[in-house]
């Protein structure tokens, strides 16, 4: 993709993000589909951060290029008090991040407390990494990142 058409695709993904998040009401910049989310970083327009425990990263699979900082950690997943500065320590706060998680819950709550901390573009990537839960109770048949085919790797 071209430098001029990249910048108008990363614009209109942002801009239609951050008006539909206004007025859902959103308390953070705007959401992402998968597929946005990896061309925004790929382009080098965004960053992605991954905010699930190091526990899910290593037997789930991590998405390449992604930063790491755990909204909860441990098995039980206990809130990580330390998330906000975790983050500041990894990105600046002008930056376009992209919050994934699992589902696409926990990186809300993610994107919230940043945009609270003072970060200005932070936005959720819709459906997770592995997506929601079918009838079974089974994720990654319907939806998420690696259900759509985006790049991921075992640990």
């Amino acid at each position: 993709m071209s430098a001029v058409l990249t910048e108008v695709f990363t614009s209109s993904a942002l801009d239609r993000a951050r008006q539909q998040a206004e007025a859902a009401g959103l308390p953070y910049a705007g959401s992402v589909p998968p597929h946005e989310a990896w061309a925004l970083v790929q382009s080098g327009d965004a960053v992605l951060v991954d905010v699930r425990s190091a526990e899910e990263r290593k037997f789930v699979g991590i998405v390449p290029r992604s930063l790491h900082v755990a909204w909860a950690t441990g098995t039980a997943l206990t809130r990580n008090p330390r998330f906000v500065r975790e983050l500041e320590a990894k990105v600046r706060k002008d930056e376009v991040v992209l919050l994934l998680c699992r589902s696409g819950k926990r990186s809300a709550l993610a994107g919230e407390a940043a945009t609270k901390a003072g970060f200005t573009s932070v936005f959720n990537v819709l459906e997770g990494f592995e997506g929601e839960l079918n009838d079974h109770q089974q994720r990654g048949t319907e939806d998420g990142w690696r259900f759509r085919g985006l790049p991921w790797v075992q640990e």
